[in-house]
């Protein structure tokens, strides 16, 4: 997965404007207690990112 697609679904599921908000202040307990923002900041794989933001989102399997 790539950056672009990664930003793509947050949009999708959370709307284009909350998208950045969320991923910015939203700590998720699947990163190790990072944001968003912060794990790709620290090298996270954006797949390994929408996994956490899948289950924290409680998104159905086939968003994932």
């Amino acid at each position: 997965m790539r950056h672009s697609e990664l930003w793509a679904r947050l949009d999708q599921h959370l709307g284009r404007g909350y998208a950045r908000v969320w991923a910015d202040t939203q700590v998720l307990r699947g990163l190790g207690g990072r944001t968003v923002e912060e794990a790709l900041a620290a090298g996270e794989e954006p797949k390994t990112v929408w996994r956490a933001v899948h289950a924290a989102l409680e998104l159905p399997a086939r968003d994932r």
